[in-house]
């Protein structure tokens, strides 16, 4: 028979079990400010394109932020396999999902490991994503998001998913946002990789990520928000395709709370990483990292703990 001594005991053994948990949680994140964090893809965005264009926005950023032009995004270097692997951390042949189009299914291929919207729900966070490509729906696995936005079987532009992207931080304030924004990829298909079309298109996602941003000031969430900016390819004429330098190398900026400003990430010696660049996987395990959510699964990605200010890091130095 239980004695009401051992009763009270077991209760005070899970009281402390939970805090304990609780007080763990809150110490996993590298930057304790960070609550949110939001990953913005340019899809088909070449650096060298991003940087001729007029883009105040993401100019202005540089010099408060962790930042590439030389990142690089997966062999394939086409949407879906790249933004798959982007939000899972590993390689197209590991999550599964290498295909490029919209399939006659009667139900979506999900990936075949989770997904960071997955992990964030696991970790009780809450998430979302608006994206401009109805194929992002094999990425909306059931229970995953809190909000989503997905066209049905056609493309939106820039501007109505971003129409969407601030909605639900206005109303809902997603802890784990991914938001795709998808005529710049249009644009270099029908006009072509660098050309004063695509340029343009540039400029307007630049206008639609200063709206991005401005609506989490105006949710009062900037100083407890990490941003991601980066792209799944780049392209030449108006195609993009396998394992070509013009198609394989993307933009990658973070900024935010306690990360490290005006930081080159090019300069860095990745000799201890096993690592010669940073890569599309790495945009998942920084973002997980950041946010302190466990990863289930093995992954290629690495964290780029690099940019974390190093006063902002918990435990020894």
């Amino acid at each position: 028979m239980t004695t009401l001594f051992q009763k009270a005991g077991l209760i005070c053994s899970v009281l402390l079990t939970l805090l304990t948990a609780s007080a763990g949680a809150q110490t996993t994140r590298p930057i304790p400010a960070i609550t949110h964090i939001v990953i913005i893809s340019i899809d088909g965005c070449r650096p060298d394109v991003l940087l001729r264009a007029d883009t105040p926005v993401i100019h202005g950023l540089l010099d408060k932020s962790s930042f590439s032009f030389w990142a690089r995004t997966t062999a394939e270097s086409v949407t879906l396999p790249s933004h798959t692997s982007m939000l899972t951390g590993v390689v197209p042949i590991k999550h599964g999902i290498q295909w490029n189009a919209d399939l006659p299914l009667k139900h979506p291929g999900y990936p075949n490991v989770s997904t960071i919207f997955q992990l964030a729900k696991k970790a009780g966070y809450t998430t979302a994503m608006a994206a401009g490509k109805s194929k992002f729906i094999n990425l909306a696995v059931p229970g995953s998001l809190d909000e989503q936005y997905i066209p049905d079987q056609t493309m939106s532009e820039d501007p109505d998913v971003t129409d969407q992207a601030v909605g639900f931080i206005r109303d809902h304030q997603p802890q784990v946002l991914f938001v795709h924004l998808p005529s710049d990829d249009n644009v270099g298909h029908a006009k072509g990789w660098g050309t004063q079309a695509q340029m343009k298109a540039l400029q307007q996602a630049d206008a639609c990520i200063g709206r991005i941003i401005k609506a989490v000031d105006d949710a009062k969430l900037t100083g407890s928000t990490a941003f991601i900016i980066t792209a799944d390819h780049g392209g030449f004429g108006r195609q993009h395709g396998p394992d070509d330098p013009r198609c394989r190398y993307i933009p990658w900026i973070c900024f935010g709370p306690g990360i490290r400003q005006n930081l080159d990430l090019t300069t860095l010696d990745y000799s201890t990483t096993g690592k010669d660049a940073i890569d599309t996987e790495d945009t998942f395990a920084t973002a997980c990292y950041l946010m302190g959510i466990p990863i289930d699964h093995k992954i290629d990605g690495k964290p780029l703990t690099q940019i974390v200010q190093r006063e902002e890091l918990l435990g020894p130095k």
